[in-house]
């Protein structure tokens, strides 16, 4: 499926926030509005956010409905998530994908906002921009919002992992997809499950323990997700123990398909978190440390 670019944001438009997943801070949701605000973006945030059913921020229908609503509205250009933690994937089959297909706008999120993003992807065949929660633009530091400000406009055109390790050397190119591992893991034998052929595959997570990477990857590998990928890209893998393994495992798990495996792009959970837009074609390559984005 051929997927369309989101239409770029432009300073003054309007991004109306959604909270697909768990609870918030409210304090960082307003400082994450205002440095929004900062970059010349406008911002609404629906009363409807505030609700609360135990860790979630409130009923799956509620949740999905406000994106609904927010797509629906022609003055809305943006969405972005609140937070990660958990609850998208409930949401999803209350969303109105037709809706979401025929008026495009640009999602952002990250960590379990990837069961969203991913989705936006296949049911709407629709880019979208792994980057920034906005509670995490509370406090960004510099490269990360200044890879947010180019994602979200159309001006990002590469990435370096200036301290990552290329695992296994070479180039490939693909459309980028992925994002948390835990949460694609879990789409698995759904009818959200993801469709990882052709792509430049990212992964990232965070306070993972190493054996429960490699049993995430195994179950991924079990069902033929990597099968037809053409190349691997890891984020940070923040907080994860025994991070030492991460090396090995992430060898293991690909050796037998000759594909390029670079590990360690500034991306996810870490205190820099590059935005990346996924749904179109990149040029991976791992002896350079290089993920480039393709016109």
């Amino acid at each position: 499926m051929k997927i369309q670019m989101f239409p770029r944001l432009e300073k003054g438009d309007l991004m109306g926030v959604a909270a697909p997943c768990a609870r918030f801070d409210h304090t960082l949701l307003l400082q994450g509005a205002a440095c929004l605000k900062q970059l010349g973006f406008q911002v609404r945030i629906p009363e409807e956010i505030y609700e609360k059913k135990r860790y979630l921020a409130g009923e799956d229908l509620c949740r999905a409905a406000v994106i609904n609503q927010l797509a629906a509205d022609p003055d809305v250009k943006g969405i972005i998530c609140a937070r990660g933690g958990f609850g998208a994937m409930r949401m999803l089959p209350h969303l109105d994908w037709e809706l979401i297909r025929n008026r495009p706008k640009l999602f952002v999120g990250f960590s379990d906002a990837t069961a969203l993003l991913t989705s936006v992807m296949q049911q709407a065949g629709l880019s979208v921009v792994h980057g920034p929660n906005l509670v995490s633009l509370a406090a960004p530091d510099p490269p990360t919002l200044n890879a947010f400000f180019a994602a979200v406009t159309g001006t990002l055109t590469a990435v370096t992992a200036d301290e990552g390790i290329s695992l296994k050397p070479g180039q490939a190119k693909g459309v980028l997809a992925g994002g948390n591992l835990a949460t694609l893991v879990h789409l698995v034998g759904t009818r959200f499950a993801p469709d990882f052929s052709g792509t430049v595959l990212f992964l990232e997570d965070v306070g993972e323990p190493a054996y429960k990477i490699d049993r995430m990857l195994s179950h991924l590998k079990m069902a033929g997700m990597f099968t037809h990928v053409t190349g691997v890209v890891t984020g940070t893998f923040n907080k994860c123990e025994q991070k030492e393994y991460l090396p090995g495992i992430l060898d293991d798990i690909f050796s037998e398909y000759n594909i390029p495996v670079l590990m360690g792009l500034a991306s996810g959970h870490g205190r820099t978190n590059l935005s990346l837009v996924m749904g179109q074609p990149v040029l991976l390559d791992a002896d350079a440390k290089l993920v480039q984005w393709q016109k």
